[in-house]
């Protein structure tokens, strides 16, 4: 079989299992950025009770590897009567994971703000909440923007791990038709182009968001 017919045996199923990559990325970043968010903001709040737990969380999630969390939800949670969807199960493993990295980036940034920031909004009569939302926030997210970026576009190749539970990404729609044409070097060398086209499309998206962040910032 010629490569160029092969490929376009696999392509319908390769193309399908895209689809559920993308659903893995954009799902996972999404959760994963009102997790980091959330949890970011909790670390540098000053009431142990709440930074504590945060810093704890981060530290688990860092320290242990993403695919025993997917096992842990998946086959592990059941057992306490907490069951997900293959899918389900995937993106929110993607989510917890990949909030907890974001957090760090976030976190660091707005620790980058200056203080006098914050001093000022005070003088303002701007409360704590307002002061993130409308002062700190803002800045930050500029210097986060590509740290963060970084994560989310690991997020797609994050996404082969998911295979492990049986979901049809594009790492397991690629064994599968290796499986029956037992062409395993062009397909895995088709897979990995499509995964780097993927994460260019994202990198194209971050050098736009960072420019157009950049704007107002521009003398």
């Amino acid at each position: 079989m010629e490569i160029l017919e092969l490929l376009q045996m696999a392509a319908p199923v390769m193309l399908k299992g895209v689809a559920y990559t993308l659903l893995f990325a954009i799902g996972a970043m999404v959760g994963g950025l009102i997790l980091g968010f959330l949890l970011a903001v909790a670390r540098i709040l000053p009431f142990a009770a709440i930074s504590a737990p945060a810093a704890v969380y981060v530290s688990l999630i860092r320290g242990t590897p993403l695919l025993v969390q997917i096992f842990v939800i998946y086959y592990g949670l059941p057992s306490l009567g907490v069951e997900f969807s293959a899918t389900s199960a995937g993106i929110l493993a993607l989510s917890l994971n990949s909030g907890a990295y974001l957090s760090e980036s976030i976190r660091g940034a707005i620790l980058g703000v200056s203080r006098g920031q914050w001093a000022a909004s005070s003088s303002l009569g701007l409360n704590y909440a307002q002061t993130l939302r409308y002062i700190v926030v803002p800045q930050a997210m500029r210097v986060a923007v590509p740290s963060m970026s970084n994560t989310l576009i690991s997020l797609i190749k994050d996404t082969s791990l998911v295979s492990v539970i049986t979901v049809t990404e594009l790492m397991l729609a690629t064994k599968e038709v290796i499986a029956t044409s037992f062409r395993p070097l062009p397909l895995y060398i088709a897979a990995a182009a499509i995964y780097w086209a993927l994460s260019l499309c994202f990198e194209v998206v971050q050098r736009r968001l960072e420019k157009r962040l950049q704007k107002a910032h521009q003398v």
